[in-house]
């Protein structure tokens, strides 16, 4: 890759480990790069080649009411992510941000599957990550939540008024074994990262 500003395309590595797994904006690092939005752009999409970041796009067809181009990026290891935060130790409420970066490597790393997705409203509804079926299957909802009792179903709600059926599901390290609650009209089944990747793993996933 040519790199006509290499300090430039170091610093804006650092930022994006720093605010891994937020939404991305050009424009809030043009001037802390000192580059143009177009090269911000193609710095990532460097980063991304090479595999150092991963650009989650949004999932969306109801364009009114949902995040429809904004990326969140994420690290992609969470030692760098931990070591860009400052953090040197981790406190309880750091945990859920990387096990959420655990969850995504696992599933493209494992399953080889990069086109995973993440859903948010405008009004701040959201589901982590979710991946689009082939045709039209409705496709899976995953909320990563460091203690699986945190849970609320208020995301994957909101997702499924818009599109409905699909399996949802919530991956917690506390948990042993998988078991399912049907809460309201919706069935979700809980477990560990291990069983997520074995529940995914041969399903028709639209293209990468």
């Amino acid at each position: 890759f040519r790199l006509e500003r290499r300090s430039s395309f170091q610093r804006l590595a650092e930022l994006l480990f720093a605010q891994s797994g937020g939404i991305f904006e050009a424009s809030r690092f043009t001037a802390r790069c000192e580059i143009s939005r177009q090269t911000v752009v193609n710095y990532l999409d460097v980063l991304e080649a090479t595999f150092i970041a991963h650009r989650v796009r949004p999932f969306s067809t109801h364009r009114a009411t949902e995040i429809v181009a904004a990326p969140k990026v994420y690290g992609f290891d969470t030692g760098f992510v931990a070591y860009h935060r400052g953090w040197n130790e981790l406190r309880p409420e750091d945990l859920g941000l990387l096990w959420e970066h655990l969850v995504l490597n696992e599933i493209q790393g494992r399953l080889q599957y990069r086109a995973v997705r993440y859903w948010r409203t405008k009004s701040g509804r959201e589901v982590d990550f979710v991946i689009p079926r082939r045709d039209a299957t409705p496709p899976i909802a995953i909320e990563c939540k460091w203690r699986s009792a945190s849970f609320n179903l208020g995301g994957i709600a909101a997702f499924r008024r818009l599109y409905p059926g699909g399996e949802n599901y919530v991956v917690s390290p506390d948990l042993d074994r998988p078991y399912a609650e049907v809460r309201g009209d919706l069935r979700v089944v809980f477990l560990g990262l291990n069983d997520l990747v074995s529940a995914l793993r041969g399903r028709p996933f639209a293209p990468n």
